[in-house]
């Protein structure tokens, strides 16, 4: 009788969480405009989006994690494509991120020539350092450095007959002190303060690959951010015994980045962190979810497994073993227990042009949002 007079009270009091999921569509809507470029590199888009974080994390009613303050600046370097973006093929011209994409460490160019065919994938022009690379698909990424040759992925449907000429004309420009920050915030624990449960996701993704085509990035990782805003509104008017703190990371596309200095340099004591939870990618969920180090941290898997058994939330939680596939990493070599959290099903668009927010079905995200909120508070009990 106790035990389900628990449940009741438990699942009672979650019925009555903000769990505004047109609030967390609104907030993708933004992270995924035109307005902020991809979260990038180009047109202010990293920037603008750690601006509205920190207008969100105010609006709430959150304090900075130290001082003033709620950035935490850094800098890292980067190749980004800010211009020209033309590629025509045997006269036909290609759609910047539909039909091709620039390798991401490539080196401008402007070039007309013939091609050498290597094998049935890969064409050269050797004079001017240009490699062509046929692909079923199209994917993405940042890179820290710049190569002295440029390297083209071509759809393979995008073509009609084998690749024998070219025109291009790609700029880019390196940057090596990209000026980034980390967005921290904090709800102060009402009887013990100093024990903290930290939320984390990664809000920069890849930017624009030249002026015209950009890459929204709605999965990876505006669901995660709209998410812990989701979560931050909610704590913000219903604190906890535990200070719950939460960290918008930049970088992470580029390696982990944010979060790595925030280890090397915290603005809280990691040993404070009962307990990190980062989430990446939660905008799906019809199979379920997977959590990375499961394996490392089997008790505290186990209190997750039960909330969500109790709760009927998600279908199934896979364990992972370790990895350094996100934010979370960092904090568990510097020994801060730590659950990397993503769903899957839906989509299959991941570092494309095609990951928009009208795609993404938020399968469970109240469910979720109930699971977190059920699992912080064993953590704290």
């Amino acid at each position: 009788m106790r035990r389900a007079l628990i449940i009741l009270i438990l699942f009672t009091s979650l019925t009555g969480f903000a769990q505004d999921l047109k609030y967390a569509q609104k907030t993708l809507n933004t992270l995924t405009s035109k307005e902020f470029w991809g979260r990038g590199y180009t047109k202010n888009g990293m920037s603008k989006a750690a601006g509205f974080i920190e207008a969100q994390f105010k609006s709430f009613g959150l304090q900075p994690m130290v001082g003033k303050d709620f950035k935490q600046p850094f800098m890292f370097s980067v190749n980004t494509f800010p211009g020209e973006m033309d590629l025509n093929i045997n006269g036909k011209k290609l759609i910047p991120g539909k039909d091709f994409i620039v390798g991401q460490a490539s080196i401008g160019i402007v070039a007309k020539s013939e091609l050498e065919q290597k094998d049935s994938l890969t064409f050269l022009d050797a004079k001017n350092r240009i490699i062509l690379v046929l692909q079923d698909k199209l994917t993405w990424s940042v890179s820290q450095r710049v190569n002295d040759y440029t390297e083209i992925f071509i759809k393979k449907s995008s073509l009609s007959e084998t690749p024998k000429s070219l025109a291009i004309n790609i700029e880019n420009q390196f940057i090596p002190d990209f000026s980034a920050s980390n967005i921290c915030a904090v709800v102060k624990g009402t009887t013990k303060p100093d024990s903290v449960i930290l939320i984390t996701a990664h809000y920069d993704h890849l930017g624009g690959m030249g002026k015209d085509t950009y890459f929204p990035g709605a999965n990876d990782n505006g669901s995660g951010v709209s998410f812990l805003l989701s979560l931050a509104k909610y704590y913000a008017t219903h604190p906890q015994k535990y200070t719950i703190a939460f960290i918008c990371f930049a970088g992470e596309e580029a390696g982990i980045l944010g979060s790595k200095y925030f280890t090397e340099h915290p603005i809280i004591p990691l040993a404070k962190i009962r307990f990190l939870i980062n989430v990446d990618m939660v905008g799906t969920g019809e199979t379920g979810a997977t959590v990375v180090n499961a394996t490392q941290y089997p008790k505290e898997f186990a209190a997750l497994n039960k909330v969500n058994d109790e709760g009927k939330f998600l279908v199934k939680i896979n364990p992972r073993g370790k990895a350094a596939n996100s934010d979370h990493y960092f904090f568990t070599e510097k020994g801060v227990p730590a659950f990397f959290l993503y769903t899957q099903g839906g989509i299959a668009a991941y570092h494309d042009v095609f990951d928009k927010p009208e795609t993404l079905p938020f399968t469970v995200y109240e469910n979720l949002f109930k699971l977190f909120v059920g699992f912080n508070k064993t953590l704290m009990n």
